[in-house]
């Protein structure tokens, strides 16, 4: 048993080592350049299209509704938990890296989103469907590389972010704020998951648009309220996390050290792992988006990788370093409760804001990776499939309950990592249909703004 742990510490190592981070990072860096620096000077225009409908288009769900899905997906254990992991390993520095891949990352969740609305497809039922899976196949021309992603993505959506890891957060954070039994926690959320799910995109996407929003400005709030009552500490944080993200970090406290190349790999993993940009995972909710322009939806679809990092992870950093929690003996959700309650010096009311956060953001991830999970089995078996694997998911959701393998969190890593392969090879033979789909909109744009100034 032994044996096979390390066997899968050193695949999950190998597979979230530096070839895959300089892939995932690198092809940011392409499309960043390639696309003009994009994502700079389009996203107070992405921004405003998050809000504005497009009455024109052809889709399941709004692009405002798709963006939470996708939101619901990615908003979760990561920018809790995560963020406390980067900086417990990499220091404070791992927050730039975090930053860093964000940024770029913000370049290939816009060329993913794009492409999966190109080459989106109807269903025999009248819904959508889309993803890496189609772009891969109709695009690529590559039927192997489609199985690969589809198969690997629903390894995830079962057995890796979308069950296990969110349910014993739930479960945790229920039963260490509230005393509520384990039991009882898990039923309820069973049967919760199961009344959203079985009722499709729509009902999931309706959840996911109250749900997401309430949620993550809510726990921003929480977070500025620790800033504002440590303001005085934060030119020194800020300047603490560029400093770190490019010199060693000495030990201090519950922290061992790091050196930067740590600082970079944990940033960049847990960025990634939190954003999702570049795994392929976005593309599956952006494909059910009411609209016809795939340029369009690439720049919402965007959004979400500043919401999700570049706002919600820095809040969680910056509350972590200015309490000085990063310091001390606790790790993961436990130094992020700690954070709280020294923050606020609400020795309970802190630590609840963290516990209501995780339960929140932990039960949309489920609800989103539900959906993603759907779209491959519609892929592999067709619709006839929908229902018998509803069932499983839910069952998955009662049995996380009750396991507590170290292993099956490095198999969820594994998998994790392994979806981004495919995807990452179809965004890079499609970067040609990126690019001109981007130019021809643009274009258009200027055309169009041209003629109403001339009038």
């Amino acid at each position: 048993m032994n044996n096979l742990q390390s066997l899968l510490q050193t695949i999950d190592s190998f597979v979230w080592g530096p070839p895959l981070l300089i892939l995932l990072v690198g092809t940011g860096v392409y499309f960043t350049f390639k696309l003009g620096l994009l994502q700079f000077r389009h996203l107070p225009t992405a921004l405003k299209l998050v809000f504005t409908k497009d009455k024109s288009g052809h889709g399941d769900i709004s692009s405002f509704a798709a963006l939470c899905t996708a939101l619901s997906a990615t908003i979760g254990t990561g920018n809790i938990v995560g963020v406390a992991t980067a900086i417990k390993l990499g220091g404070p520095g791992a927050l730039f890296w975090m930053w860093l891949a964000a940024l770029f990352g913000m370049a290939t969740k816009y060329a993913e989103c794009l492409l999966a609305v190109k080459y989106r497809k109807v269903d025999d039922k009248g819904q959508m469907l889309g993803g890496p899976m189609y772009y891969l196949r109709d695009g690529v021309g590559s039927k192997f590389l489609a199985t690969m992603f589809a198969v690997f993505a629903l390894g995830v959506a079962c057995f890796g972010i979308g069950t296990f890891p969110q349910v014993n957060a739930i479960l945790d954070a229920s039963e260490i704020s509230f005393g509520v039994s384990r039991e009882l926690s898990a039923a309820i959320l069973t049967l919760l998951v199961a009344f959203v799910t079985l009722g499709g995109i729509k009902s999931i996407a309706k959840v996911a648009g109250k749900v997401v929003p309430t949620m993550a400005v809510f726990y921003v709030l929480a977070c500025l309220s620790v800033i504002i009552m440590n303001a005085d500490k934060l030119a020194d944080a800020v300047q603490l996390v560029v400093v770190s993200a490019f010199t060693s970090t000495a030990a201090t406290g519950g922290f061992v050290g790091a050196s930067i190349m740590l600082a970079i790999q944990s940033g960049i993993a847990r960025g990634v792992f939190s954003n999702e940009s570049g795994l392929g995972s976005a593309p599956m909710a952006a494909a059910a988006a009411k609209t016809d322009s795939c340029v369009r939806q690439g720049l919402i679809s965007m959004t979400g990788t500043f919401i999700d990092t570049i706002i919600i992870c820095t809040m969680t950093g910056l509350a972590l370093i200015l309490t000085g929690a990063w310091q001390s003996e606790f790790a993961g959700a436990a130094m992020t409760t700690h954070a709280f309650a020294t923050g606020l010096n609400a020795e309970y009311f802190g630590p609840m804001l963290v516990s209501i956060g995780l339960i929140f953001f932990a039960f949309t991830t489920i609800l989103g990776w539900n959906y993603y999970g759907e779209r491959c089995v519609v892929f592999l078996m067709g619709t006839k499939a929908i229902l018998p694997y509803k069932i499983i998911f839910v069952g998955l959701v009662a049995s996380g309950a009750f396991l507590h393998l170290d292993m099956i969190w490095l198999i969820a890593d594994i998998v994790n990592g392994l979806m981004a392969v495919p995807n990452l090879i179809g965004l890079v033979l499609l970067r040609g249909v990126v690019i001109e789909e981007t130019k021809l909109y643009f274009a258009a744009k200027s055309n169009t703004s041209g003629v109403a100034t001339a009038a």
